[in-house]
């Protein structure tokens, strides 16, 4: 195993889709290229600080402000075949008090404010994967509306989900551009909402990496089921299109292949790891949510390019079986994962079935594989 070293007092236990340590690395450079950008990646960083104690204790932070009597709660959609999205953007506006002003909501035609409009595309986007493939009604099963909040804080350099809203900054301009860009981020955090209310993984440790995971497997899913794309022709990266062209880098992560997203003289190289022998046991970033996540992204994405067709078809549906038996714990780590990951193929699809052989092998491929499967 691998240690790695603490870069930065201010770690990050909130579902946000650039990590702490990456931040870090911004904050402390000095290169001449970037005016804003170390400033605002500090500031990001002391932003993401206080949704600490609402991991923790389940409350959320001052800026938080979840006021649900002052909403008009009358059916935003006419009624239609199979449940419908009930979608609501706000804009904060360059605050950082949440939720902002409401300025779309379903059925309304687009604003013109592309961060509005992206985020408000990106949820339908996620809806319709859920429901379409998975037969889920929004993020609870139960037909939660999907908010959103964009324009959060001045130059805020990340993305995240708090519990009941997704939260866009508009990045700094100079490494980042804004998050609502990107599909992948949009499905990414919404799936975190997804595993509050099934597994309820605990954010800390492999638990928290298999967090990260199944938000990196369903953002992909989002962005593939969206674009049509097949698992051998789909790009496996999550966070496309965030950074600038000054970034030598493709997207924040890979999941095909881990530790390749980026190679950067400020961001430095990626450092997840592709195999359990290289898992980095540290403190920072939860333990290494973000970093230890690539382990199962690749076995992941292994098995879906070995099957062929649209990842969501096969593996796409086992891993969601996983997610929602019931049989997860809090706790769960890679190793016991895996192994219901596996039990979950075996019993839609025969122990001796391609699909089934394909996921075994995926998760042997990265050091993890089942005991008594081939």
């Amino acid at each position: 195993m691998t240690r790695m070293l603490r870069p930065s007092p201010h770690p990050s236990r909130h579902a946000a889709i650039v990590p702490p340590y990456m931040l870090a690395r911004i904050a402390a450079s000095d290169d001449p290229r970037f005016d804003l950008a170390p400033d605002a990646a500090r500031r990001s960083l002391v932003r993401d600080w206080p949704m600490l104690e609402w991991r923790i204790a389940g409350e959320p932070p001052s800026f938080i402000i979840h006021d649900h009597a002052a909403r008009d709660e009358r059916p935003a959609a006419a009624p239609g075949w199979g449940p419908q999205p009930d979608r609501r953007i706000s804009d904060a506006e360059g605050d950082d008090k949440l939720p902002g002003r409401l300025v779309r909501r379903e059925g309304q035609p687009e604003t013109g404010d592309r961060a509005v409009d992206e985020a408000y595309d990106g949820l339908g986007d996620t809806f319709e994967m859920f429901a379409r493939v998975f037969a889920r009604d929004s993020i609870d099963d139960a037909g939660m509306p999907l908010e959103a909040t964009v324009h959060f804080g001045d130059h805020y350099d990340n993305a995240f989900w708090d519990g009941e809203r997704m939260v866009f900054g508009d990045g700094d301009g100079e490494i980042f551009r804004g998050f609502t860009s990107s599909l992948s981020v949009v499905g990414h955090e919404l799936a975190h909402g997804v595993t509050e209310r099934t597994a309820r993984l605990r954010y800390q440790g492999q638990s928290g990496a298999l967090n990260e995971h199944v938000s990196d497997v369903f953002g992909a899913l989002v962005e593939q089921y969206s674009m049509g794309q097949d698992a051998e022709s789909a790009t496996w990266l999550i966070g496309e299109g965030v950074f600038t062209d000054a970034v030598e880098g493709r997207a924040i992560r890979s999941m095909i292949e881990p530790g390749t997203a980026y190679d950067d003289d400020v961001l430095g190289r990626d450092p997840q790891p592709a195999h359990f022998d290289r898992y980095i046991d540290t403190d920072e970033d939860n333990g290494g949510v973000h970093l230890n996540s690539g382990i199962p992204n690749r076995a992941f994405a292994l098995a879906a390019v070995e099957l062929g067709g649209f990842a969501w078809e096969h593996a796409g549906r086992v891993w969601y079986d996983v997610l929602t038996s019931g049989r997860l714990q809090p706790t769960s780590d890679f190793r016991a994962f895996a192994r219901e990951i596996v039990r979950a193929a075996n019993e839609r699809y025969g122990s001796t079935s391609r699909e089934a052989r394909a996921i075994a092998a995926g998760w042997a491929e990265v050091g993890l594989g089942v005991p008594g499967v081939a």
